[in-house]
């Protein structure tokens, strides 16, 4: 297939599971660690949740550790996520965001899977440039290896994210998040996300093959 029947097919997809998902819930477990002049960390545990007419929400269960990195790292995070969420159109794979290379077709978690090199066509806040993997029978993504299409702060040097989804019934969803970020003044953040178990309710049993695919 070329890049361009893939993309397609993804598209096609993410319609059919923006169509079926009617609601997801699972409890996420964010962590972040800097290392640099000191050696500090912080945690939090997040309720998530998705409904089909109102979109996502959260409740923060639980936070320890660096009060300076919850608020300024962990709660942003999903504050971005919200915001990114009010606009799917603009953050999604798709050629109005992004131009797509085919490079060929590796394996992830024992099921072959395109891999796409992604550049996007402009340097907006929640896009990013690197490499997918589209799984080869469902055309949802399987994994992401990328950085931020622009710098978020001047005092960042670069930011390397992975992110991997994995299959829940019939419905791909983020499974685990990692992403390293260099600090122009010294030291290295890392994050984590790991994103739980789903309990998921589809619209019908056999509903959705595909992953409303957006920024990790």
């Amino acid at each position: 297939m070329t890049a361009d029947e893939i993309v397609s097919q993804m598209q096609r997809h993410n319609q059919i599971r923006a169509d079926d998902l009617k609601h997801y819930q699972s409890l996420r477990h964010y962590e972040v660690r800097y290392k640099g002049l000191a050696a500090i960390g912080a945690r939090m545990e997040v309720e998530a949740n998705y409904d089909s007419a109102s979109g996502k929400s959260f409740r923060i269960v639980s936070q320890s550790g660096s009060g300076l990195l919850v608020d300024k790292v962990l709660k942003r995070l999903i504050e971005s996520e919200k915001e990114a969420g009010m606009d799917n159109k603009s953050t999604a794979l798709t050629p109005a965001n992004y131009k797509f290379r085919l490079e060929g077709i590796e394996r992830v978690a024992g099921r072959p899977a395109y891999v796409l090199d992604v550049d996007p066509l402009v340097a907006a806040k929640y896009l990013y440039r690197g490499k997918i993997w589209v799984d080869a029978a469902d055309f949802a993504v399987a994994m992401i290896d990328a950085a931020p299409a622009t710098n978020p702060s001047f005092w960042i040097s670069s930011t390397a994210i992975h992110h991997q989804y994995a299959k829940t019934g019939a419905f791909w969803l983020p499974e685990q998040n990692r992403s390293e970020t260099k600090v122009r003044i010294g030291g290295t953040a890392v994050l984590t996300i790991d994103y739980g178990a789903y309990q998921v309710v589809p619209e019908s049993p056999d509903a959705g093959t595909g992953l409303l695919a957006t920024s990790p």
